[in-house]
């Protein structure tokens, strides 16, 4: 995921949490055109202390995890 899908995956979840735009920039003193941008994916400067703000207050953490391999078609053919 890149900066890009994550703005537009907030944009889901604030709007899944009924928040506005508004109301998020007000409570947390990120302008509201900063957060418009970057749910469209128009700007990366927003910064992550802005985005783990974001993520905070509409519910959600932030995790990071190890990267795991998929399997492909003739990794599940060579396990039998």
């Amino acid at each position: 995921m890149d900066f890009k899908e994550l703005g537009k995956e907030i944009a889901t979840l604030r709007k899944m949490k009924k928040i506005s735009q508004k109301e998020l920039s007000e409570n947390l003193h990120i302008s509201r055109a900063t957060i418009s941008s970057f749910e469209n994916g128009n700007s990366v400067d927003i910064g992550l202390k802005k985005v783990l703000q974001i993520i905070d207050y509409l519910g959600f953490e932030f995790a990071l995890k190890e990267k795991t391999e998929f399997p492909v078609f003739e990794d599940i053919l060579n396990e039998r």
